[in-house]
This record gives C-alpha cells, sequence and structure tokens, in this order.
C-alpha cells in the first residue's frame, strides 16, 4: 500500500475528524478519492462525447427556417 502526505486547511480536517468520528478515517478518505476519481472520468468521457456530437453536428446539412415551416405546415389541416 502507497502512502501519501500532503497538506489541508485546519478547518477541512477538522471537519473530516468530526465528519467520520467513529470510523476509519484512511478508509473514508481512500472512498472519497475513488469517487472524486471516478467523477472526473465521468466528466471527461461527458466530455469527449459532446465534443464528439458536436463535431458530427456541423457535417450534417442544416435545415433552413424556410424549410421547418413548410415541413410543420404541410401536415397541418
Amino acid at each position: 500500500m502507497a502512502t501519501m502526505n500532503f497538506s489541508i486547511p485546519d478547518a477541512i480536517r477538522d471537519a473530516c475528524n468530526r465528519a467520520f468520528l467513529e470510523q476509519n478515517k484512511r478508509a473514508a478518505i481512500a472512498c472519497l478519492m475513488q469517487q472524486t476519481i471516478a467523477e472526473a472520468e465521468q466528466q471527461r468521457r461527458c466530455q469527449a462525447a459532446f465534443e464528439q456530437l458536436s463535431a458530427a453536428r456541423l457535417g450534417r446539412p442544416a435545415l433552413t427556417d424556410t424549410a421547418a415551416r413548410a415541413v410543420r405546415e404541410s401536415g397541418r389541416p
């Protein structure tokens, strides 16, 4: 198992100590780190999907306002 050393503000340390009073703080912090990593990976996947959809949109033909109105009105009585 690896060891990480980092500094955090005293207020965050105190809040962590209160929040995880009856728990193994190392396990709790490891779990929080895993959640943060998963969220970052999900955000990267969402960004990649957005970029892919945006790039594909540029290749599709655009519908003019006139054409869109004609399609909307074509099925109306």
